[in-house]
């Protein structure tokens, strides 16, 4: 009898493995070549010159003004839309714990829809609706109602709207899951030891909850601040972001800067890991206290 043998299940098995990795392998090949390889090759871009290895490029992305404004104007808007997000989907998300089965399936599919609606054509629609000859903008006009004097779609106000509007479908859908951590039996004893409404949520909902909400508040900062194609559409090179920064130097208003560019991406890369790094140990601090 031989010391080592496989047996027919333990075959299938290594089998079944073995066609897991094979179908898998595609997708391995499409992360590679469109992520881990621009990955890598803007790292070592970051890095280089015509002369070779510098840290030119990150000492001229530091100490210019105008590419530090836009990392501040990047976290700003990003920070503000995430927070806007979260709250109205955190009571959009109570309310839609209220209806039955049924409709919350048909909310979710609506909101899931919604959140593929990004980009250049959210741009063109805010534009058509609310720009200088948008519908509401003429409409309003018409009726003599000045709605708009202190608005400009093409400035601050409406890039954090169009923010506001992609944030919160995602924002719904992270934030919809958490409610189910909530047992009906706790609400129950809370009412049965006197506790109102209010006070259970703020001392037993929202701190159980809490982890949940940190994490989707990064996850829309992180989403925020890698937008590109909506703000771009929307402001062109009007308004000063890091990702029109790196688009404009890459395609290069009188010369490309690549370098420059994958220096600047870098340093807004390792911003949104260090919020990622953050948000995970507050989570597990808020974990460790509950």
């Amino acid at each position: 009898m031989p010391l080592f043998y496989i047996t027919k299940k333990e075959g299938l098995l290594l089998a079944s493995k073995k066609q897991f990795l094979f179908l898998l392998l595609p997708f391995l090949v499409l992360v590679l070549l469109f992520f881990i390889v621009p990955l890598v090759y803007m790292v070592f871009s970051s890095f280089s010159n015509s002369d070779g290895f510098t840290l030119m490029q990150y000492k001229a992305a530091l100490n210019n003004s105008f590419i530090l404004q836009g990392y501040k104007n990047s976290i700003t808007l990003s920070l503000v839309s995430a927070l806007v997000a979260l709250i109205v989907s955190l009571f959009s998300a109570y309310a839609m714990m209220r209806f039955s089965k049924s409709v919350r399936e048909r909310i979710l599919v609506i909101v899931n829809l919604t959140s593929n609606f990004s980009g250049i054509p959210l741009a063109f629609a805010f534009i058509v609706l609310l720009g200088n000859s948008g519908l509401f903008t003429l409409l309003f006009e018409k009726w003599g109602v000045d709605a708009f004097s202190s608005f400009s779609l093409y400035g601050w106000s409406g890039l954090l709207l169009i923010y506001i509007y992609f944030q919160l479908p995602l924002s719904l859908m992270l934030l919809y899951p958490i409610y189910y951590g909530i047992q009906q039996q706790w609400k129950d004893a809370a009412s049965l030891l006197g506790a109102s409404n209010f006070k259970f949520w703020t001392k037993v909902g929202i701190p159980i909850m809490l982890p949940g909400i940190v994490g989707t508040f990064s996850i829309l900062f992180a989403n925020a601040m890698g937008a590109y194609a909506s703000a771009y559409a929307l402001t062109g090179s009007n308004y000063n972001l890091a990702a029109i920064r790196i688009g404009a130097l890459l395609t290069g208003d009188i010369f490309a800067q690549p370098e420059l560019a994958s220096a600047i991406a870098v340093i807004l890369g390792a911003t949104m890991i260090t919020a990622m790094l953050l948000s995970e140990w507050s989570i597990r601090k808020t974990r460790g206290n509950l």
